[in-house]
């Protein structure tokens, strides 16, 4: 019997046999191939002769390979009659079968009743080596409870709830891997890569080989509208790439010879050709994925508390189920109490409902990095803003360029307005922030040439430049740093400074020699969205929304007063940000810092909640709990509504759980329910929250 690679993406590939085969056949194949090391999951359909593999490296798909080229040799021939296996929990990633219920209603009862008896303790088996494992280390879990009612049913020889609650519980098992995989792989599949086939260029021609066989020696060609598949450098060719699905920046950018690609991103125009460094799992678009699906382990609060609060009704039921032994001598009445627990449905649902969020999340634009950060965004009381970038469309233009005069005590060398921002585009053109762009931009648009004839730059973060022209000391930069650091005196020109930040300008002053030669004001609009976003969290009930700005306190107060903003900070530094955020937790508020520049990675960390936009700084993204990576402000609504919907799911999958739960305890205490009926209901009420818990958080929105 032969296999062929049908499908793959790193880490996962899909085989097909030439025919189907026999449940000996699948069972040989899955235990040979979990065998393997590194192997993470099998999943083989027998019917229609399908093998699915996940695992972690190369190598374990290359032995995996040469397994199955070998499987005539492994299996030996296939029996024409085979007997059902019994009921037994397989570890299968993949969707739960209805098939052992079709075994159990229709091939059982014609059965020998040796043959049931058989394979009755053959499906316990499992359940009841975990409750001796739990028992001899002291736990008392569900694993105990289970193990217990089964016992006490093969005890009572009542072999057809024996198979009836092994059904049921391998069954659960299965639906609870099924669904939080899947949960998994659809929040993952909004950013993985999916690639079966590459060109690359082998002795001077173009070829389509399997991604698989990519190797590092080999030119990966990559043309117009196609995603690169690999991680590389150009090694030729000149392209537009939009690296949007990394860097959330819609704009194509630029790759010629020497500059790196990324896997994931895509060729608008152009075409390149690329040696790859990284391949497959190594890749930064695979590391973001891996990123997203170990973002489970990011437990909110709420859950632990509910998993904690589910263990400790297990000795609970234990003592329950003694007690109605002790009082009626009833097996079947104590089997039917612990057949009852809190935990399945408590362990899956709220998983469930976190992993099902931050995958509608995604799908909305909004990436959660863990469930703890859904549960802090639903307790969010204080929204603190920085202001450029954020409140504002980070865009900066030069609405105003003052030069003082001589007679106020200028400098001769720097007169008039076009010498101001010559001098200060001179020295800005080094630099790519968005100020500095702005500066060179307006430079450029009134046709001044402005040649360097400075000395080194020295940029100091935040505050401004120093550098030396035509022998001479020139500063440029806040008021703060000219004023207070430089000792450069402004106060003259304090009724033109009061009037430009009367109307929201930001402030560059230009020193030569301590003396102040000019101002260039700087306007930044505000985004369009911005006003509406702070009445609407006012409306959801965030009483609490502050902004920071480096700005001095007449810039901030027209920007804030123009946002319907009563809280902010002025002529805040970077390194104050963060203290600022600190203060408000330590009052008691739970804060969620919104920035996009390297100098708020600080406030980001210390936030409850730190939020970034999709074009914010790489560092910013990389320390930010949550990014929006539609980059709209109005994208923070839905991340506030995301948490407090999940928070409500889980809250009201907490209370259908304990209070059905609660009603079928009771009905085995007084005999109402048998030990058979006891697992259904209650494996349906795991099913129902669950299905529940998977529910869009948002609905239609």
């Amino acid at each position: 019997m032969k296999f062929a690679l049908i499908h793959r993406i790193p880490g996962r590939a899909r085989f097909r046999a030439e025919r189907a085969f026999g449940l000996r056949t699948a069972s040989t194949l899955a235990d040979g191939l979990y065998g393997i090391e590194g192997m993470e999951g099998v999943r083989v359909n027998p019917r229609v002769g399908s093998v699915l593999l996940l695992y972690s490296g190369e190598d374990v798909l290359e032995a995996a390979c040469r397994l199955l080229n070998c499987a005539d040799q492994l299996i030996g021939p296939e029996p024409e009659r085979y007997v059902p296996a019994p009921v037994v929990p397989q570890p299968d990633d993949g969707r739960p079968s209805l098939f052992p219920f079709f075994r159990y209603l229709f091939l059982r009862p014609i059965l020998p009743f040796a043959v049931n008896v058989v394979n009755a303790f053959r499906a316990s088996a499992p359940y009841l080596k975990r409750c001796l494992d739990s028992l001899t280390h002291g736990r008392l879990d569900v694993d105990a409870l289970d193990g217990t009612a089964i016992a006490i049913s093969l005890l009572r020889r009542d072999f057809r709830t024996v198979g009836l609650l092994t059904l049921l519980l391998g069954f659960g098992d299965a639906l609870e891997r099924y669904t939080q995989k899947r949960s998994l792989e659809n929040l993952a599949s909004h950013l993985a890569l999916q690639a079966d086939k590459v060109w690359v260029r082998r002795e001077g021609a173009d070829m389509l080989i399997p991604f698989q066989d990519i190797d590092e020696n080999d030119l990966v060609t990559v043309r117009d509208g196609t995603v690169i598949p690999v991680d590389g450098v150009v090694a030729e060719g000149v392209a537009s790439v939009n690296e949007s699905s990394l860097t959330g920046e819609a704009l194509g950018v630029m790759r010629s010879a020497g500059s790196s690609v990324y896997a994931g991103t895509v060729v608008e125009a152009g075409e390149i050709f690329i040696r790859p460094t990284s391949i497959g799992r190594d890749t930064r678009m695979q590391q973001i994925v891996r990123f997203v699906e170990n973002a489970e382990q990011l437990k909110a609060g709420i859950q632990a508390r509910y998993e904690k609060m589910a263990d400790r009704a297990v000795p609970f039921t234990f003592a329950l189920a003694g007690l109605v032994f002790l009082a009626t001598r009833n097996l079947t009445r104590a089997a039917s109490v612990l057949l009852v627990d809190y935990s399945c449905a408590l362990r899956l649902a709220t998983p469930l409902a976190i992993l099902s969020a931050m995958n509608e999340g995604v799908g909305r634009k909004v990436m959660v990095k863990g469930g703890r950060f859904l549960e802090s965004l639903s307790r969010v009381d204080t929204v603190v803003f920085d202001k450029t970038g954020t409140l504002t469309q980070s865009r900066p233009e030069v609405a105003h360029v003052i030069s003082v005069p001589l007679e106020q005590g200028g400098v001769d060398a720097v007169q008039g307005e076009e010498e101001v921002l010559r001098l200060a585009a001179c020295l800005e053109e080094h630099f790519p922030h968005p100020v500095a762009k702005a500066v060179v931009h307006a430079a450029e648009e009134r046709g001044l040439q402005h040649a360097e004839e400075h000395a080194e730059v020295e940029y100091v973060v935040a505050h401004g430049i120093a550098s030396q022209w035509r022998g001479r000391r020139v500063l440029l930069g806040s008021r703060h740093y000219i004023s207070q650091d430089e000792g450069v005196d402004v106060s003259h020109m304090e009724a033109t400074i009061s009037s430009l930040a009367a109307q929201g300008c930001s402030l560059l002053y230009l020193a030569v020699d301590g003396v102040l030669a000019g101002i260039i004001a700087m306007k930044d609009p505000i985004r369009p969205e911005s006003a509406a976003l702070i009445e609407h969290l006012r409306g959801m009930g965030v009483p609490h929304v502050m902004m920071l700005t480096g700005d001095d306190e007449r810039t901030a107060s027209a920007v804030a007063a123009s946002l319907g903003i009563t809280e902010y900070r002025s002529q805040v530094l970077p390194e104050d940000k963060a203290r600022v955020v600190q203060e408000l937790k330590d009052a008691g508020r739970t804060v969620l810092m919104l920035g996009d520049g390297i100098n708020d990675s600080p406030a980001l960390s210390c936030a409850d909640v730190g939020v970034t936009l999709r074009d914010g700084s790489d560092l910013a993204r990389e320390v930010a709990d949550v990014v929006l990576m539609g980059g709209s402000l109005n994208e923070l609504v839905t991340a506030l509504e995301l948490g407090r919907g999940t928070m409500r799911r889980i809250h009201g999958n907490f209370v259908a759980t304990m209070g059905l739960n609660s009603l079928f305890l009771a009905g085995g205490l007084v005999g109402l329910l048998q030990p058979g009926l006891s697992a259904v209901l209650h494996n349906l009420t795991t099913l129902g929250v669950s299905l529940n818990a998977m529910r869009p958080t948002l609905g239609g929105r």
